[in-house]
């Protein structure tokens, strides 16, 4: 056993009985380092990547390859869902080398930690050549990979800041038209295989045809959702989506299930479901929501992070049936429910089957009440036959997430468990993940570690605002602000704009990023731009109105280049661009017309619930509500529309 079985990350876990004499990030492995004179080989992966067990298997379980790097090297693991910040930074290395990246992530450093080589999976006959090559320069000619460490550092140290631009709805425009080019008419997604969800491009391009009409956008977010749907990236038993598409119909996924991805895609049916009135939209949002709750969702209320791709070594395997398999489980049955899924004798995926809806032309009627329980009957089958592996640490960002998706489910779908169940996660969160200074942590199993990260700031603040905008709890918006605060006073750039991946008392990588783009997950940045520009709405402090204007400015000119990949900062512009709505709604208790009214579109809408219970906290929060009276009976709305504020009525319609 080596250093990593008394870590808390699974995916760290899983590589404690290597014959690798790994060490976890940190100084313990840097001391070492710099007294051996020894080189550091650092691998970045997740407990649910595919590529990641390939290379454990390969290379890290093999003791010819453990030998060599145990001679000559220090190895360090690193699980990225724990410090994204370490990812971050050598992900950026790995780009600026190899001009792409992925996981596992392969990195060799000087015992400085500065990067001299860079790749992603390497089988086993490349890594070794490469770890016998570089030992061989590092004995001979040290000062050459030092100068390479000291050249690439000093890029990443110096790269190009975007210089703050003017936000336009030309951007908006740009980013569509580019969109259209590599738009999939035929089975959605953009470009070819593989195809991710990216959830937040079509979270944005709903809220462009919101504002603008444009009917392409909403053609090319529905065809995206109805293919998804159909296709095996759903599972058609359980619900839930896996990561991506191998193939561009969305058949074959890479099997692992992310909390975020669930989170965001839940957030997007509900959406979907909200502008069109589509019921199979709702559908599909529920049966993501509930896949969640039941399969990711920990005892105290959390939500986990992930469910590996693989069982029994085998990518897939829990999710595959044969036709033999499904006409032995369900008899008569079958038949239908075979053609329905597309279930063949020779399979789709190496012989098996991978349940889908993508040949079957009436895919969106409703599920029988037959098909219901033959999908459970499925259900509890798969489970038994063999088990799904299940990162358990719990992060604060991706629930953050959750959060926002299960408020906005909560209030579209009418579901109150979904409410219940967001408040249980900020419960969890404010116990489990609070240090006794109040400051919030990134990371739990079993016990919290690691300072939050910008993600996480941004993502909880965000989940916070939304539930706040269903339930009108205060403290909620209380808990948001203060996130706020200290994105302000720890992360953010005032000089030239933006926020810092990691904040200003955190541990010090050899540079200090600024994340602009999105990638599987919405950018920090831009999260924080929303989070802002909503908090100023709703407070009408200066402080976040002055952070929301130099944000979108920085963001703006990230964005002048490839509109399409900050699909985020675009959705964010979608309410600063266009006019808002700024309701305060003064009444003993809530009004049903207002939850009504909030169930329908209302592009960028903020509102305030002013009660006797509420009162004090907002007259705090949002010092302008002071001169709001509360009337005796009924309800007042006071409503600005476009910086225009209206006269004041006893009805919302």
């Amino acid at each position: 056993m080596n250093a990593l079985q008394f870590e808390k990350s699974p995916y760290l876990l899983q590589h404690a009985e290597n014959p690798v004499d790994w060490l976890p990030w940190g100084e313990k492995a840097f001391e070492r380092a710099k007294a051996e004179n020894k080189l550091i080989f650092l691998s970045i992966g997740y407990a649910a990547c595919h590529w990641c067990h390939v290379m454990a298997h390969e290379s890290f379980v093999d003791p010819g390859v453990a030998a060599i790097l145990n001679h000559h090297f220090i190895s360090v693991k690193v699980d990225r869902e724990e410090r994204p910040d370490v990812d971050s930074v050598y992900m950026a290395a790995c780009a600026a080398m190899t001009g792409n990246g992925g996981w596992p992530l392969t990195v060799l450093l000087t015992p400085e930690q500065k990067p001299f080589w860079a790749g992603t999976y390497l089988k086993k006959p490349q890594l070794i050549s490469l770890l016998n090559e570089a030992s061989r320069l590092w004995e001979r000619d040290p000062e050459r990979i030092e100068k390479s460490g000291e050249q690439i550092t000093g890029f990443l140290q110096n790269g190009n800041q975007p210089k703050p631009g003017e936000p336009s709805k030309e951007l908006l425009r740009t980013a569509v038209e580019t969109m259209q080019r590599h738009y999939d008419s035929l089975f959605g997604g953009f470009g070819a295989a593989p195809k991710f969800p990216t959830p937040h491009n079509l979270l944005f391009l709903l809220r462009y045809h919101l504002r603008t009409q444009n009917d392409e956008a909403l053609r090319m977010a529905e065809g995206t959702l109805e293919h998804m749907f159909r296709g095996g990236i759903f599972d058609h038993i359980g619900g839930g989506f896996s990561r991506y598409s191998t193939d561009g119909k969305w058949l074959a996924p890479h099997f692992e299930k992310m909390l975020y991805d669930n989170a965001l895609l839940a957030m997007l049916y509900t959406e979907a479901y909200q502008m069109t009135g589509e019921k199979w939209y709702a559908d599909v949002a529920r049966r993501t929501l509930e896949y969640a709750i039941r399969e990711l969702r920990n005892d105290p209320g959390g939500f986990c992070c992930s469910q590996d791709a693989d069982s029994d070594g085998v990518e897939g395997k829990y999710y595959l049936f044969t036709q033999d398999e499904l006409y032995h489980l369900l008899g008569a049955d079958a038949p239908g429910f075979c053609r329905r899924f597309g279930v063949s004798k020779e399979g789709n995926f190496h012989g098996k089957n991978i349940l889908n809806l993508i040949g079957n032309p009436n895919w969106k009627n409703a599920a029988s009440g037959l098909e219901t329980t033959l999908r459970e009957k499925l259900y509890n089958y798969r489970k038994g036959r063999t088990k799904l592996l299940l990162d358990d640490k719990v992060l604060t960002g991706w629930n953050g997430l959750m959060i926002a998706a299960l408020a906005r489910a909560g209030l579209i779908l009418e579901e109150p468990f979904y409410l219940s169940t967001a408040a249980r996660t900020v419960s969890f969160i404010e116990e489990h993940l609070r240090e006794e200074n109040g400051n919030l942590l990134a990371v739990w199993r079993g016990e919290a570690v690691h300072p939050a990260k910008l993600e996480d700031c941004t993502f909880y603040a965000w989940g916070l605002l939304e539930l706040y905008q269903v339930t009108f709890d205060p403290a909620l918006l209380e808990k948001a602000a203060a996130l706020a605060d200290h994105l302000l006073s720890d992360f953010f750039d005032e000089a030239s704009g933006g926020f810092y991946l990691y904040g200003i008392n955190d541990e010090q990588l050899i540079t200090r990023t600024k994340e602009v783009y999105d990638g599987a997950l919405p950018s920090g940045n831009a999260a924080a731009a929303l989070v802002l520009s909503r908090l100023e709405r709703l407070t009408g402090e200066p402080r976040f109105r002055e952070a929301a204007e130099k944000q979108l400015r920085f963001l703006a000119g990230a964005a002048q280049k490839h509109p399409d990949a900050h699909c985020f900062t675009l959705l964010v512009l979608t309410e600063a661009l266009w006019e808002t709505e700024e309701l305060v709604v003064c009444a003993k208790e809530e009004p049903n017309e207002l939850r009504e009214y909030l169930k329908k579109p209302h592009p960028g809408l903020t509102v305030l619930l002013k009660t006797p219970e509420s009162a004090e906290a907002l007259d705090r929060l949002a010092p302008f509500t002071r001169e709001y009276p509360i009337p005796a009976s009924g309800a007042m709305y006071y409503r600005c529309h476009g910086g225009v504020c209206q006269r004041p009525a006893k009805t919302l319609i």
